[in-house]
């Protein structure tokens, strides 16, 4: 077991292991586009849907259920299906990936949305704000911290999951798992499943230092 953690570690900063196209940096750099891009496609379908329904009241039951479908689809079969039907394309990755995403996003959206106090919203009627004034200068402003937290966790199960682009042909930090499982090297398929936790917990902590600094910010700016 030490030998094995010790070759991993000579694995993980080995100056050739961090150059070229297979090399670490640019599989990094792919995973995080894969990652990135799918969150934000996510972010403009669900945050509207969660908007509109936590808004309205209307549509929640079937909006919920259908997040709550996309969410117990299996990625790697929604990856194969795309697949096969679109052909080698990007795109098999990039639907899984952001079906993967949708429903945490719209369920927290809903939920801070809903948890608005509606006397705070009837006070703002009565101020003569209009439907859309109390959606963006009330409601959003007081579920921010719920939507921010759903679209952290979309990100993190993007980050954790993107590998399966790997399973298509393509790259990113699943190369390494996926490469290293073929050719029975232990210590690459242990490699890229560090990396990709490493990536996830450094953006985890990066987006709740963010989120922290945020809230603390409008409370201070409240006093």
């Amino acid at each position: 077991m030490y030998e094995l953690f010790k070759n991993l570690g000579s694995w993980l900063i080995s100056g050739d292991q961090w150059s070229g196209t297979d090399g670490i940096a640019h599989r990094l750099a792919e995973h995080l586009e894969y990652s990135l891009f799918a969150t934000l496609i996510a972010a403009a379908i669900a945050l509207p849907l969660g908007l509109l329904i936590g808004h309205t009241g209307k549509g929640a039951f079937l909006a919920i259920n259908l997040a709550s479908f996309g969410r117990a689809l299996p990625t790697v079969g929604l990856v194969v299906l795309v697949f096969l039907v679109s052909g080698l394309s990007l795109w098999s990755v990039y639907v899984a990936l952001v079906v993967l995403a949708v429903p945490a996003i719209v369920t927290n959206t809903y939920a801070g949305m809903s948890a608005v106090d509606p006397e705070v919203k009837d006070a703002a009627r009565g101020q003569g704000m209009r439907g859309h004034q109390v959606l963006f200068q009330v409601e959003i402003p007081l579920a921010l911290p719920l939507i921010m937290t759903g679209l952290r966790l979309s990100l993190i199960q993007v980050v954790s999951t993107a590998t399966i682009a790997a399973y298509v042909s393509f790259g990113g930090l699943g190369r390494y798992v996926f490469d290293g499982l073929a050719q029975r090297d232990l210590v690459q398929v242990l490699g890229g499943a560090a990396l990709v936790a490493i990536v996830a917990v450094v953006l985890d902590l990066a987006l709740a230092g963010l989120q922290r600094y945020l809230f603390r910010h409008r409370r201070t700016a409240a006093h």
